[in-house]
């Protein structure tokens, strides 16, 4: 029999208060236990935050608190842009749309952290105005004192893409260009194309022209090259009830799955391959997600990543 190693007290003590630490964090809400410190965000491996069981706003609120604060994001007087989903003309049970709860949560904590604006944008499918109103976002954004941004296609500026693999050039909105903090805020779902819209794909929110035209022929790479120019400092992603079929328009609640869940990080490409797990796939069977990785614009094996799983039970 192997004769065990004798270890001190101080020792015992420091490898059972990590241990407890590292249990706890797949149980409950141990804030004080992963505030994050400046050596964890030097570390290389993306650091997600996935918080469920309990409503939007507390999800965001304890998901944001563990990252180390919306402080750690946005500093006084910046100008940030949040840039959700409202793409459709469905209330929020249809899980076509970024949860309100979750898109007014975000803006307090903008403004606390001392934003001077917070500016929501988005480019609809559908009429605008319907879209706002029956998603519940209009009333979320303008209770937040938040400012829904109406694009004009006199903002549009043509950014050229030098590490794109195949767009040369694309048009983004102006605000988005010259944002202090740029956060992304999509829903996950299906998708008819692309089979799944999650992080990289809301981008499309955010381009000029005949999106279709200028996106869809070689939409996997061209959406990867996408995220060469935009890089969010924050991402979170709603999947407090993600759209299993049907979309990305849905209109049907027997395609909707409640998971109350969101996730939280700063690499866009680790959180949409963690987001595809909530579908039973795993990021490399998502083309742009699998094109964005091999890009190096982000970790797509979550073995890779150092996952934060709180779970509020609210």
């Amino acid at each position: 029999m192997k004769k065990q190693k004798k270890i001190n007290r101080r020792e015992f003590i420091k490898k059972t208060a990590k241990y407890t630490a590292t249990i706890y964090a797949t149980i409950s809400n141990p804030l004080s236990l992963m505030a994050f410190t400046a050596q964890d965000r030097e570390k290389k491996e993306p650091i997600l935050i996935v918080a469920k069981n309990s409503y939007p706003a507390d999800l965001v609120k304890n998901a944001i608190k563990v990252m180390g604060g919306m402080s750690r994001f946005v500093k006084r007087g910046d100008m940030v842009v949040l840039k959700p989903n409202f793409s459709f003309d469905n209330p929020p049970e249809y899980a076509s749309t970024t949860h309100p709860d979750l898109i007014y949560e975000v803006i307090s904590m903008c403004y606390k952290a001392g934003a001077r604006k917070v500016k929501v944008i988005d480019r609809t499918c559908y009429a605008r105005n319907r879209c706002l109103e029956i998603s519940g976002i209009r009333k979320a954004v303008e209770e937040a004192n938040g400012e829904i941004t109406y694009l004009s296609s006199k903002r549009f500026i043509e950014v050229k893409l030098h590490r794109a693999k195949d767009l040369e050039k694309i048009s983004i909105y102006k605000d988005v260009l010259t944002a202090d903090c740029l956060i992304n805020m999509p829903i996950a779902k299906h998708h008819a194309i692309t089979e799944l819209t999650l992080g990289i794909k809301n981008w499309m929110g955010v381009i000029g022209g005949d999106r279709g035209r200028l996106i869809h022929p070689n939409i996997h790479q061209k959406l990867a090259d996408i995220c060469t120019v935009l890089k969010p400092n924050l991402v979170i992603m709603d999947a407090t009830r993600i759209l299993l079929r049907n979309g990305p328009s849905g209109g049907d609640l027997k395609d909707v799955k409640n998971l109350r869940t969101i996730v939280v990080g700063t690499d866009q490409v680790a959180v949409d391959s963690y987001a595809t797990t909530f579908f039973g796939k795993i990021g490399r069977e998502i083309e742009y997600i699998k094109n964005a990785y091999l890009m190096g614009l982000g970790e797509i094996d979550i073995k890779k990543m150092r996952i934060i799983k709180l779970d509020l039970k609210g």
